[in-house]
């Protein structure tokens, strides 16, 4: 059974129920924050403008970062001269860089808001190309993602910026890349806006190590394998553009 958790602390509520049965030890995180509460809403709200929903995903990133790297960044002990004598403090250690790859295109909104919570980590955005008639069913081996670095150092955390997790297919491609490349266990995190009772299911059988933050759980997908009550079409409503309309 994977640890659910609001904060810090694991919870045995509807979100267990959601995630019964399943054989385990992912960790979700879903903090039980009132302004995370807030921002959720307006994304699942279809009158939600595409302006205010990129604001939205923005600040969802913001404070799931916040929650994220709570007990992840690495700090160091120093003293500090404050004008009227010697202090001992608390900062983060620079020397340990950091990653972050948001899924394009809508996982640009979520980093928006986590640059700044982490404004020196690196970027890399990454491109998932999959035949659009099969993304519900096709497997985690098949398509192909772009824009990983050819090489990540050891001691570099990384931070994937994911706007939902429904298939999870995406997410186990890039994971199955970043391993390959030596980076997975405490080295990781994930942030979502969303995730699926059946992506977090797929992810905890090939990577029980992960630890995910996400804003909310939902239960089911449609046929077509989007999550349901979901945020409605990511995509579009993040960049503006529906997919079968034309810009004049």
């Amino acid at each position: 059974m994977p640890v659910l958790s609001v904060g810090h602390h694991p919870v045995g509520t509807l979100l267990a129920q959601v995630m019964a049965g399943m054989a385990m030890s992912l960790r979700v995180v879903v903090p039980p924050h009132p302004l995370i509460a807030h921002w959720l809403t307006l994304l699942r709200d279809s009158s939600t403008p595409s302006p205010l929903f990129a604001t939205a995903l923005g600040e969802l990133g913001r404070w799931l970062t916040y929650e994220a790297v709570r007990d992840w960044l690495p700090q160091r002990q120093v003293e500090v001269e404050t004008g009227r004598g010697v202090s001992g403090g608390t900062v983060v250690d620079g020397s340990v860089g950091l990653l972050a790859i948001p899924l394009l295109p809508a996982g640009l909104g979520l980093w928006e808001g986590a640059r700044t919570v982490l404004p020196a980590a690196a970027l890399a955005p990454v491109l998932a190309d999959w035949p659009v008639q099969d993304a519900a069913t096709e497997p985690a081996a098949a398509g192909s993602i772009t824009g990983l670095p050819t090489g990540i150092g050891e001691r570099v955390g990384v931070l994937l910026f994911l706007p939902e997790l429904a298939t999870a297919q995406t997410c186990l491609r890039l994971l199955e890349q970043l391993a390959a490349l030596g980076v997975g266990g405490e080295r990781l995190r994930i942030i979502a806006g969303i995730a699926s009772a059946p992506a977090l299911a797929s992810l905890g059988e090939a990577y029980p190590d992960l630890t995910i933050y996400c804003a909310c759980i939902d239960a089911a997908l449609d046929p077509e394998g989007r999550i349901v009550p979901g945020f409605g079409d990511t995509r579009s409503r993040f960049t503006g553009i529906d997919a079968l309309t034309y810009l004049g």
